[in-house]
């Protein structure tokens, strides 16, 4: 049930429905007294939506910093998790992926330098009724072998639908592999904080390297901080809906 009520809460708070809702509700009482103040809430939230250095400032204020390599250090394996794929696109000849990749090609970065000796890729799938095809984590492990790195090096946990099932399915795959000891947590930057928080819970106390950054260096000048966006509304939908998910996991215990 939570799952499901999850997907539902995705639609209801996007920022683009907000608007929509408060356009709607400012012609249905086009005639109310309230009118004006409705009218003046929509332009208010439509300026602040199109801003893109208002999201940019929320955005680096949420995600987890950067680690550099030398920061890291050496460890026995990396957690990649999933979240990346369109499972559902045709022809199923080939893997797609989203803007998430970075948590994919960072940590064959990791691999390659040396960094990690495992990579235990993490993910059934979430989307609702199930995967048709390969789960998330099968579907990143064709790519990672495609880029070289042999079968022996890639662990699967191929169950979880959610950030605390990958916490707990994970643990399970270290307690079958007991010369694992040091683990890194790959994933999105403004992602890395829930996951970070269900892994410590369920007792794993992984490295972080946040990868696919949303944010942007800030940049003084006067286009950065008043130039509308296009983009922004996107970027604000994904910050509040991981917000939203971070709050909901605290409430449950999941951190």
């Amino acid at each position: 049930m939570f799952f499901v009520l999850s997907k539902l809460l995705d639609f209801l708070i996007s920022p683009t429905v907000w608007l929509a809702g408060l356009l709607g509700l400012t012609f249905l009482l086009r005639r109310s007294r309230w009118r004006r103040q409705l009218l003046g809430l929509t332009v208010a939230l439509a300026l602040v939506l199109t801003n893109g250095a208002l999201v940019n400032e929320a955005l680096l204020a949420w995600e987890v910093p950067p680690v550099t390599l030398r920061e890291l250090g050496r460890h026995d394996a990396g957690v990649l998790l999933t979240g990346i794929t369109k499972g559902r696109k045709s022809p199923h000849d080939r893997v797609y992926v989203e803007q998430g990749a970075d948590r994919l090609l960072h940590t064959l970065w990791l691999y390659r330098a040396g960094r990690i000796r495992t990579i235990i890729v993490s993910g059934g799938s979430g989307a609702l009724g199930g995967a048709k095809t390969r789960t998330e984590a099968q579907e990143l492990a064709i790519l990672l072998r495609l880029a070289g790195v042999p079968r022996e090096a890639i662990l699967l946990e191929t169950r979880s639908r959610n950030t605390r099932e990958n916490a707990l399915n994970t643990k399970y795959v270290l307690s079958q592999h007991p010369e694992i000891k040091s683990i890194v947590l790959i994933t999105s930057a403004f992602h890395e904080r829930r996951a970070l928080g269900c892994f410590r819970k369920v007792g794993l106390q992984p490295t972080v390297f946040p990868a696919s950054y949303y944010s942007t260096d800030r940049q003084p000048t006067l286009s950065y901080w008043l130039v509308p966006s296009d983009e922004a509304p996107r970027l604000w939908s994904i910050l509040i809906h991981e917000m939203v998910g971070y709050a909901a996991y605290w409430v449950r215990g999941y951190l």
